[in-house]
């Protein structure tokens, strides 16, 4: 049996600190996290008040955070990012105040580009499978029904 390093609650704040400072977490990634050390609730209960007091655990900026990163990184649709956000428990507020970070003319452009990348190296001669393979794809990527279809219409023609 591996015995586990016990720690203080004072050194598992200053790691937890340290995690949050690394890259913007979640409150579930933080309570998972936390859930790693056994925990009393109490001490559990103390230092996420403390992460959200000392500005380590700020939810708002953590979904703002992600959408960016989510849209510009790997080209998601604002769907994809609110099932993603919706799954780390952010609240409906801040998903919507998310979305917003995200440009319009670049999401509109984002979708355009990677539909005519895709387009290029699908190699399917019917004109109707290779839409669907297209509107699959965006699909998966989380963009909404209507713009996939205006965009693949347009691209494939």
């Amino acid at each position: 049996m591996i015995k586990k390093k016990s720690f203080t609650v004072d050194e598992l704040k200053r790691k937890l600190e340290n995690y949050c400072v690394y890259q913007d977490r979640c409150h579930k990634e933080v309570e998972q996290k936390m859930h790693e050390y056994n925990l009393i609730p109490e001490a559990r209960e103390m230092i996420l008040l403390s992460l959200m007091k000392d500005n380590f655990l700020n939810e708002e900026r953590f979904a703002k955070s992600f959408a960016r990163g989510k849209f510009r990184i790997k080209s998601w649709g604002k769907q994809r990012i609110v099932r993603e956000l919706k799954f780390r428990n952010i609240s409906a507020y801040n998903i919507k105040t998310a979305l917003k970070e995200i440009d319009e003319k670049e999401y509109l452009t984002t979708i355009y580009t990677i539909t005519e990348n895709r387009n290029e190296v699908i190699s399917e001669p019917d004109i109707y499978k290779r839409k669907q393979k297209l509107i699959g794809f965006l699909m998966r990527k989380g963009f909404e029904n209507e713009l996939i279809f205006k965009v693949v219409t347009e691209v494939v023609s």
